[in-house]
């Protein structure tokens, strides 16, 4: 929540007369023990808290409202336990009597809405497939982190914790990531218990594998397919509770808007995306669990029906969007095929723990193979530039995604990329084969082997695989406290949606972590805080004034829409904020860039809402209406992370600024500046939203510039 001025005072004044009183204690026992060295470094250490607690009221005062997360006090690795030591809980009998709505059936949202069953309350679970089992969760290929330090090879929960923390470049919240970490190693016994076929050694223990970011083997894996194999155990969980009626599941329906009576989430409007009727539902609480917003780019690895609709509904309704610029740009893609493709492909990260990365260290080698006259096969290994073993000798191809990505863009843009468009990089088994066999190869990446193959009709076991940077995750995300509750009562945002884990670049494998940590572990506690004081308030009738409010206000957006019948399509609008975005909000980003794309999405927000022509009628299933409602709100997000870009004039993770960076090419924080979580506030159509700030402070880990080559 946001808090004056005034009230950081107070609490500053409140600190300094509690350590005062301490140093008044401390001195009257001195004088019955004389340990005056003890009392003299207790007074420092009290002037010290004085002067910080001081310190940060007057940064306060100077940058207006700040956001607090209700962070627990003591150590770093004792807080979640204390937390859940002290929290509020709602007793079985009374957990019947609430309700509880879970948008979202992905990693996050299945599991949450599982475990609230499993914990006996009433769940409603939106689906905006025919399945749960088609959610996006289901594409992650690479593995899952968890700190169980199976290959005994210097593994721990701190470690898990240092290099989330780093790899995000110093921009996370401390205290929930070293909660993501603790709770990590209870995801692995939750999915094995589940029947998570996870990949195993041949005496049967569970086989790691390494990830990016790291220089241990973290990584759980279920061959090329743990998304898929992680999503079916979630899924098995739901449906026990929907057949024990705990959970009742509403598939093919998408949520419009969210309901907030007397500033209090308590219910949503969802369209029926089959029949087209737009209908009411009621809760105590609101948890939703939707995914990202990378789909603002038009091309990117996420599935079609990937949106940030939901987020946007939750910022106009009140809620803070956080960091909304940190996105990450993963850069092992297969690369854009053609300007009618609707949609880009991953390949998995867990492909760079065998294949080496390359170009051509000949520029004119580079344009014969452009040229189509030279075949990467004939070029020789001393000809080849292993650009990332060469810049980043300690982690090699392993590097963090964004620290990939900017440098198989540096190749491209000096003149050393492949393929026909100059955009691509060489990804090469050659050497994995030589050294451990086709047979091993193809039974650690055979179904991502047998996509590529399918996908470019080219065969990466005899030649390389070719691959570039695309958009692929969205760090930033609907700001949520410790308890995953946002700056609206009882409005709780879980998994890829909220901002809270990974800080500037989400390092992989920590995805899948993140959202079934925020389902089965941590969630499931944080709300009973909140619902323990909702036992006696009724269901409420949602004939309520604000759910009809709610209902009308989308009922004349999509009249509008619908009432347009111009001539452009939604896809060629989307496409275009699509380009736009690539652009200038893309890989690398300039004020004058951010700028150019402020003006340019206006013009396209202009276009269409005046030129786009929707099809058939709001009453039915309509799926180009789906996409422009969509589109609208990819719109405002688009907006959003350009002036959050422009905002932040510094380069830390997914977010390059060409302007700061180092005479080696690499990010350049501004740590004395930027040290803190963009909250924008919505104001209003057409009104600029408000900057709010939460500061970070880092009190058991201490700043550095991030460095992968030693």
């Amino acid at each position: 929540m946001a808090k004056k001025k005034e009230d950081v005072v107070d609490t500053a004044k409140a600190v300094a007369n509690k350590v005062v009183k301490a140093v008044k204690d401390k001195v009257a026992q001195v004088a019955n023990d004389d340990a005056t060295k003890e009392a003299v470094e207790a007074v420092k250490e009290a002037t010290e808290k004085v002067a910080k607690a001081v310190k940060q009221a007057a940064e306060t005062i100077a940058d207006g409202d700040y956001v607090t997360a209700k962070i627990p006090e003591g150590p770093l690795a004792e807080k979640w336990n204390n937390y859940k030591a002290h929290q509020k809980l709602v007793n079985p009998a009374n957990k019947r009597r609430l309700d509880v709505i879970v948008v979202g059936t992905g990693l996050a949202g299945a599991s949450a809405a599982a475990s609230l069953g499993e914990l006996g309350f009433n769940v409603l679970n939106f689906c905006i497939q025919d399945s749960p089992r088609r959610a996006h969760s289901i594409a992650a290929q690479g593995g899952i982190n968890a700190a169980k330090n199976y290959q005994n090879d210097g593994d721990s929960v701190y470690r898990l914790f240092y290099d989330t923390i780093k790899g995000g470049d110093y921009r996370a919240r401390e205290s929930n990531v070293y909660r993501l970490a603790e709770v990590s190693n209870s995801i692995i016994d939750q999915c094995v218990a589940q029947g998570v076929p996870f990949a195993r050694e041949y005496g049967g223990l569970l086989d790691n594998r390494s990830f990016g970011g790291a220089q241990v083997s973290r990584t759980f894996y279920a061959k090329g397919q743990t998304g898929q194999q992680l999503l079916l155990g979630a899924y098995s969980a739901l449906s026990r509770q929907i057949h024990k009626g705990t959970v009742k599941m509403y598939t093919r329906y998408e949520m419009l808007d969210v309901v907030v009576v007397e500033g209090r989430a308590r219910g949503i409007i969802a369209r029926n995306l089959v029949t087209g009727k737009i209908e009411r539902f009621f809760a105590h609480a609101v948890v939703v669990g939707t995914g990202g917003y990378g789909n603002a780019f038009f091309l990117s690895t996420n599935a079609m029906a990937s949106n940030g609709s939901a987020a946007v509904q939750m910022y106009k309704k009140g809620a803070y969007f956080a960091n909304p610029c940190f996105a990450q740009i993963h850069p092992t893609c297969i690369p854009v095929h053609g300007e009618f493709q609707s949609k880009l492909t991953l390949m998995s990260e867990s492909l760079r723990n065998d294949g080496r990365i390359w170009v051509p260290k000949k520029k004119e080698d580079a344009e014969a193979i452009r040229a189509g006259k030279k075949k990467p096969t004939e070029i020789p290994d001393e000809d080849r530039d292993f650009y990332l073993e060469r810049r980043y000798p300690a982690f090699g191809n392993l590097v963090p995604r964004d620290v990939a990505s900017r440098a198989a863009k540096e190749r491209c843009d000096a003149g050393f990329g492949v393929n026909n468009t100059g955009l691509a990089v060489y990804l090469d088994f050659k050497y994995a084969i030589e050294r451990l066999g086709r047979d091993v190869v193809e039974a650690r990446y055979g179904n991502l082997f047998q996509m590529y193959e399918k996908i470019v009709d080219d065969n990466p076991y005899e030649t390389p695989m070719m691959i570039f940077p695309a958009i692929h995750y969205t760090m930033g995300g609907i700001w949520v406290d410790y308890e995953l509750q946002t700056s609206i009562k009882g409005l709780y945002c879980i998994g890829e949606a909220n901002f809270s884990d990974h800080g500037a670049n989400r390092l992989g494998a920590s995805a899948l972590m993140q959202g079934l940590a925020d389902g089965y572990f941590v969630l499931p506690y944080t709300i009973q805080n909140y619902l323990a004081d909702q036992i006696q308030v009724p269901r409420m009738s949602t004939e309520l004034k604000e759910f009809a409010e709610a209902e009308k206000a989308i009922n004349d957006k999509i009249d509008k829409l619908m009432s347009v019948q111009g001539k452009r399509s939604v896809d060629s609008i989307h496409r275009e904020l699509g380009l736009i975005m690539w652009d200038f909000v893309g890989m690398a980003r300039s004020a004058e860039g951010l700028r150019t794309a402020l003006k340019k999405i206006l013009d396209v927000k202009k276009t269409f809402w005046t030129e786009v022509f929707i099809p058939g009628s709001r009453n039915d299933l309509n799926v180009e209406l789906e996409k422009a409602l969509r589109l609208a709100d990819f719109l405002e997000i688009g907006e959003l992370m350009a002036r959050d870009a422009l905002n932040r004039e510094e380069s830390c993770g997914g977010h390059f600024r060409e302007e700061y960076q180092t005479p080696e090419g690499e990010a350049l924080r501004q740590d004395d500046k930027f040290s803190y979580v963009s909250c924008w506030k919505y104001q209003g159509e057409g009104q600029e939203p408000k900057l709010l700030k939460e500061k970070l402070e880092y009190e058991f880990v201490a700043r550095q510039t991030r460095n992968y080559k030693a």
